[in-house]
């Protein structure tokens, strides 16, 4: 089985540990079962199941509309006066191939049977065959180049498979773009916002025509139209968000989870979308966090080996889900920030960080079901409940810090206010128990990796 190698790793800024963060996109190294248990998500009741409409064929066949997409919440509500906010908690995951690993439909199977939806951030390129690579023009880049493998065409065939199945369970299908250039003069990091929108319309175009790029006829369509569909992404390596997102806006885009490294508080909106970062949560056993994705825990524990010696697994499986668990548990506890969190198909040091992110997922969704206002959400879902919001509320969240308590409790501190109030709030638990740091302004908190680059094998 070949490996495809994804190059990158970005460097954040300084912080209280003098550190830089490194945020990787890794190597890649299927049933199609459309009529899924139907669960619920944690956002309300979900529906049948099955779409509700007669497929109706797009393009060349390789999408189609099927109606309403099954498994969703019920239609989201504002908090009423004094209501507690839900615990949203956003698994997403950057590439979203499968290649034989059997990693993407691991992670269905998981998020079947606790009920809960994911987000995955689809590369264009991986519907795309290698024999057909010349179709893409990447900006700054010669033609068909890739910093990412293109896949083999049964791997290409297993991925239009769980991509279809993860659509009809409920999750959601954003993109990670195509190339995945993150260093170079071709870097994402320099591209206009017009190359962004040419990225962005090839990235769509090879999901939306891949029975004419490949010549399959006998693949059941995506089931869903992917216009309408996308509306929001990661790029590579969190770099090139400042002109991606009038781009983003223009297209209707609803949010982006490309900022460089976030805090464990409530979002905003950047440029008219909502800025929906990975965060820095407390990592066991030192003084800073690190960003809550499986590569930043790699970058900290292996630098730049994706295949360290094995007797350091058992450790460093127990400290990466730790941080998850740890990261779920002070925003739960204290202010109620979503937590978000990243990761790869990928079986880097032996697998140990998917494993490491399944514990931490059981962990949490086994709070949701011993009655804890847990929702175990897409971004998609989660930016329908935020977008009903009442705009003083969202501000009264705002006000609190990573790790703080509403001051007397949330009957109190969400009780009526006149819109626009700016009220603060005592402080309960610091943004620094769990680190011995607190929280700074930029990404750079997150680790202590002084590695500013790095190759993800």
């Amino acid at each position: 089985m070949r490996a495809i190698t994804r190059r990158g790793a970005l460097g954040l800024g300084a912080g209280a540990a003098a550190a830089a963060g490194l945020v990787g996109c890794g190597s890649l190294n299927g049933s199609d079962e459309p009529d899924r248990a139907s669960g619920s998500s944690g956002t309300g009741k979900k529906d049948s199941g099955k779409p509700t409409a007669t497929a109706r064929p797009l393009g060349d066949g390789s999408t189609s509309f099927t109606g309403k997409q099954p498994h969703q919440p019920a239609k989201p509500e504002p908090l009423e006066p004094g209501q507690e906010p839900p615990q949203f908690v956003i698994f997403s995951w950057d590439g979203a191939g499968e290649v034989g690993n059997g990693l993407f439909p691991r992670f269905l199977d998981l998020a079947k049977a606790h009920g809960a939806s994911m987000t995955f951030f689809l590369s264009g390129l991986y519907l795309l065959p290698e024999s057909k690579k010349r179709l893409y023009d990447p900006p700054n880049n010669p033609v068909g180049a890739s910093d990412i493998g293109y896949l083999t065409d049964e791997h290409v065939k297993m991925t239009l498979s769980n991509v279809r199945r993860a659509w009809l369970e409920g999750h959601e299908i954003g993109t990670h773009f195509n190339g995945h250039f993150c260093s170079g003069n071709g870097t994402v990091g320099n591209w206009t916002p017009q190359q962004w929108r040419s990225e962005i319309d090839q990235a769509k175009g090879f999901v939306k025509n891949w029975r004419t790029n490949t010549g399959w006829t006998d693949l059941p369509a995506l089931p869903f139209d992917y216009d309408k569909e996308l509306i929001g992404g990661r790029t590579p390596c969190l770099l090139g968000q400042d002109n991606l997102l009038p781009t983003a806006r223009a297209l209707g885009w609803r949010y982006d989870a490309s900022s460089p490294g976030g805090r464990q508080v409530w979002p905003q909106k950047r440029q008219g979308l909502w800025d929906l970062p990975l965060q820095q949560m407390p990592f066991p056993g030192h003084s800073f966090e690190v960003l809550s994705m499986d590569y930043n825990i790699l970058a900290n524990q292996s630098i730049n080996s994706t295949n360290a010696p094995s007797h350091n697994y058992p450790g460093w499986r127990a400290q990466a889900s730790q941080a998850y668990i740890s990261g779920f548990k002070r925003a739960y506890e204290t202010n109620r920030a979503p937590f978000f969190v990243g990761n790869h198909f990928e079986h880097w040091n032996g697998g140990i960080y998917m494993d490491a992110v399944e514990e931490a997922f059981k962990h949490i969704a086994r709070e949701k079901e011993k009655g804890a206002d847990v929702r175990l959400v897409s971004f998609r879902q989660f930016v329908d409940w935020i977008d009903v919001q009442k705009p003083e509320v969202l501000e009264k969240l705002r006000t609190l810090d990573v790790g703080q308590q509403p001051a007397g409790g949330w009957k109190a501190f969400l009780a009526d206010a006149p819109t626009g109030s700016s009220t603060g709030a005592s402080t309960g638990t610091s943004a620094g128990t769990s680190t011995g740091t607190s929280a700074g302004t930029s990404a750079g908190t997150s680790t202590a990796t002084s590695t500013s680059s790095a190759n993800a094998a």
